[in-house]
Formats: C-alpha cells, sequence, structure tokens
C-alpha cells in the first residue's frame, strides 16, 4: 500500500513537469527585413501547445498595405510526447521602394501581453523568381506538398447569419416606453468565419440613423458585446447585442426604424487548403436589418391627459409625525415607484389652502436600466407647517394621476396618511404680523388738504438771497485771478 502511494505520488510530479515543460507560450516573429517590391514583409503571431483562441490587431506599417493573413499549424512527436504550434501571418506589401522603421509594438494573444522590438524594414528592387531549382537547393517540403508559387484559388462560404433591429411592442401609447434592440445573430450550424469590423465607429453612425427625433430615449449602454444563446423558429443562434435603448414617443407620429447595415469581416477559404499554405483571404460582407415601424396611439379622454405620466407605478410615503402643534414643522415624502419614462415624472400639484404652508420639494430620483426594461423612484421630500389645529387626511393634498397601459385606464396614487394638529390658529398671528403700527395708524387722521406754494413766499426769497450770495462770491474769485 505505501508503495503504491509513492508511485502515484511520483506519477503526479511526472505530470506536473511535463505540462509546465510543454505549457503554452506565445511569441511574435518577424520575417526578414530587407524585401523586394515585389515581396512581402510578414509578422507572425505563434502558440505552442494551444488553440490560438484570441489576438489583438497586427500593426499598421506607414508605406505597406495590409494583404490578407495565412495560419498554419504544426504537431510533432519526440520521444513519445507531442507538442503543437499554431501561427498567424500578416503580409504586408510595400507602396513603394525605400526604408521604413516598424516601431515596436504590443499585441495581446490569448489574453498575453507580447512585446515586440520591431525592425527597419528595406525595400528594394523586385526580385526574380527562378522558374527551376537546381536539385542542389531544391525545397524538400515542395516535393511532399507542391509548388505554392501557383495563385491560390478562395471560395466563399455563405453565411448562415443575419441582422435584425426588434422591439418589444409594435403598438404604444404617447409616452409609453418600447425596447429597441440591434443585434446580429449567428446560427449554430454556420460555417463561414466572421468578425467584427470597426463596430465603434459603425455604432456611432447606426445610432444616428435609428434614434427618432420624436421620442425621449434612456440607453442602455452596452460596454461589452458577448454572445448569448437564442432560439428562434426552433433554430440555435448566438446573439450578439450591439444597441439597445428605450424609446418614449412624445408626439403622435408613428416611429419609423430604416434598413440598417453592419460590416463585417467574412474570411473566404482556399479551394485546395495544404498544411502549410495561406487557408483562408479576408474579405468583407454587409448585413442588413430589415425596416421597422412602431404605431404610436392617442391616449384616452382625461382632464389631464396633456399632463399625466403614462407607466406601471406605485408609491411609497413616509412621514416624521403624524401628531403635531400648530407653527411646529414636519416633512413629508411621496415617492413614485415603477417602470416608465422616470425622468419626465412631475411633482404631485398641491391645491391652495390656508391650513399648511408647503415649500418647494426636494427632488432624487434613481433609473436603473436592465433586462430590456427601465425601472427607477422618483422621490418628492416636502417641508410643511400649519396653521390651523385640526384633523387632516393628506390624500386631499398629496395625489398624483397617471395613465397605466398595462390596464389601459388612468390611476391615481394618494396618501393613506392622516395627521392630528392641535394648538391656536396662527390666522390672528399672521394679521398681527401684518400690523403696520402707530406711526400708519396716523395717515388716516392726517389733512390731505392741497397748499399752494404761494403762501411759503419768504422761504423763496431767502433761498434767491442764498443763491446770488454765491453768484457774487464765485465772479469775484474769477475777476481777481484774472487780474
Amino acid at each position: 500500500m505505501r508503495l503504491t502511494n509513492k508511485f502515484l505520488i511520483g506519477c503526479a510530479m511526472i505530470l506536473v513537469f511535463a505540462t509546465n515543460l510543454f505549457s503554452q507560450d506565445v511569441s511574435i516573429k518577424i520575417s526578414n527585413n530587407e524585401i523586394g517590391i515585389n515581396q512581402y514583409f510578414t509578422i507572425t503571431i505563434q502558440v505552442e501547445n494551444d488553440r490560438l483562441k484570441q489576438y489583438s490587431d497586427f500593426p499598421d506599417i506607414e508605406g505597406f498595405i495590409k494583404r490578407g493573413t495565412s495560419s498554419s499549424t504544426t504537431t510533432n512527436y519526440v520521444n513519445g510526447r507531442m507538442s503543437s504550434t499554431q501561427a498567424l501571418t500578416q503580409n504586408y506589401q510595400a507602396t513603394e521602394k525605400g526604408t521604413y522603421l516598424l516601431e515596436p509594438f504590443f499585441m495581446t494573444i490569448n489574453g498575453k501581453e507580447v512585446k515586440s522590438e520591431g525592425t527597419q524594414i528595406i525595400v528594394g528592387d523586385a526580385v526574380q523568381r527562378q522558374a527551376r531549382q537546381s536539385p542542389f537547393n531544391r525545397d524538400p517540403f515542395e516535393e511532399i506538398f507542391g509548388n505554392r508559387s501557383a495563385p491560390e484559388e478562395f471560395v466563399d462560404i455563405e453565411a448562415d447569419a443575419f441582422v435584425a433591429l426588434t422591439v418589444d411592442k409594435d403598438e404604444v401609447y404617447v409616452g409609453e416606453g418600447f425596447t429597441a434592440t440591434l443585434a446580429f445573430y449567428v446560427a449554430e450550424a454556420n460555417r463561414a468565419e466572421m468578425r467584427f469590423f470597426d463596430l465603434a465607429n459603425q455604432i456611432t453612425e447606426i445610432v444616428k440613423t435609428v434614434k427618432p427625433p420624436n421620442c425621449w430615449e434612456e440607453n442602455f449602454s452596452i460596454d461589452q458585446i458577448s454572445g448569448e444563446p437564442v432560439t428562434i423558429n426552433s433554430r440555435n443562434y448566438t446573439r450578439y447585442k450591439i444597441y439597445q435603448t428605450a424609446y418614449y414617443p412624445l408626439t403622435l407620429q408613428d416611429i419609423e426604424f430604416p434598413s440598417i447595415g453592419l460590416k463585417m469581416i467574412k474570411y473566404k477559404v482556399a479551394k485546395n487548403p495544404s498544411f502549410f499554405g495561406r487557408n483562408r483571404q479576408e474579405d468583407y460582407e454587409t448585413f442588413y436589418s430589415k425596416p421597422k415601424t412602431v404605431n404610436v396611439v392617442d391616449l384616452p379622454p382625461h382632464p389631464l391627459k396633456e399632463q399625466v405620466a403614462v407607466g406601471n407605478y406605485t408609491m411609497e410615503e413616509n412621514i416624521s409625525t403624524k401628531e403635531l402643534a400648530t407653527g411646529q414643522s414636519f416633512n413629508y415624502q411621496f415617492d413614485i415607484v415603477g417602470e416608465g419614462n422616470i425622468s419626465s415624472i412631475e411633482a404631485p400639484l398641491l391645491p391652495e389652502n390656508d391650513a399648511f404652508d408647503f415649500y418647494a420639494p426636494n427632488v432624487t430620483q434613481r433609473v436603473n436600466r436592465a433586462g430590456g426594461k427601465v425601472r427607477g423612484v422618483k422621490s418628492y421630500d416636502f417641508y410643511a407647517i400649519p396653521n390651523e389645529p385640526g384633523d387632516y387626511t393628506l390624500s386631499d393634498y398629496f395625489s398624483w394621476v397617471f395613465f397605466n397601459p398595462s390596464t389601459d385606464s388612468y390611476d391615481t396614487l394618494s396618501s393613506d396618511y392622516s395627521i392630528r394638529v392641535t394648538g391656536e390658529s396662527r390666522k390672528n398671528l399672521s394679521i398681527a404680523s401684518n400690523d403696520l403700527g402707530d406711526f400708519y395708524d396716523e395717515i388716516a387722521n392726517a389733512d390731505n388738504t392741497l397748499s399752494s406754494i404761494d403762501g411759503n413766499s419768504w422761504v423763496t426769497i431767502i433761498v434767491n438771497i442764498f443763491i446770488a450770495i454765491i453768484l457774487g462770491f464765485t465772479a469775484y474769485l474769477l475777476f481777481k485771478k484774472t487780474a
């Protein structure tokens, strides 16, 4: 038993050592930096003992044009042990002769960042290819795999994929929200190799094309595109959401979505694939969605039809105290919670009254965009002072009307609270605070008879004499100065 355990431990250590020995290794290799104008300069990324699952873009080189990629896989058996190498090569063609600089660059390969130091590339005259080779410099692989100098022929594989703009409602009321989603669907049986092309710039242009001018928008902000399995008409697909947003029509105008084009990189495959040859060629294909229309209908008649919010809402409330004296302040919080255009919700309209002094509320809102729905809460915190004693039902003051599209009817959210106010009426206090005093009381007793200015002629004479003295003194000073 003890021997068996030692044997197992030894085997495990050998396996660990073997795993480390043949663990994944990634690298970047650069071809000969002196080429003819008719030759390719190449950059190759290579993965050992693993598949090439993910890689970032190859660098752009000033003076060169990218001319497609080629891939290869090599498997070796050494002393009964297997090792493999998978490589992907990017070809570059020079536009003219000269000396070019490839700056140091980084690439991410299978999640690992790898650096290349770059090089100086010298492009000279065209290099003549030999039609024949002597027996002493013949490529032994050519005899096995054939002459690869002939142009490769590539064929297009039809993609089992499509792009679609879908909505969760085909008809909505004015102000009612609906969610629009633009996504790329790839069938499980698809054989064509594709990947997204310049998606950031494409999405920017798509948003400009899709967004209706007569709608409020709540964007779901898709930061990372990842596939999710879906079933359509009994067929399995992978869906890649590109753009998703909720729209709230502000007018009766129907929402028209045009056909949207999505450009994808799609690879052609070699007609006669070989072990070492270039087996695919980069190409492009644009997929188009079908146009879509969402009908907008008017709300039913109601006195507040032009003012109400549309959605599915409930109410939450809170109050600082239910028993207080006149002149004692209290806080009342009225929260509107649910699904809809939270940002457009207006505060409850308070009726004019003498029983309370209500002040403008503090307003806060939280909006959550998830699962294709916009939900949230809008909170109104009121500050109030009662002026008259008595028992009050707050529903007489706090109520909020909205239209619920789920029931096709108007509904009202009202307070369930009642409060008791004790103490003296503040009405007399208000009157006293407006009493301006004895001075203003004497105004009623003052003589309001108009009197002629001629009755005060002696005042006029004294003023004129004073002005004459000032003018004479000024003239004397001027005369003295000129003399």
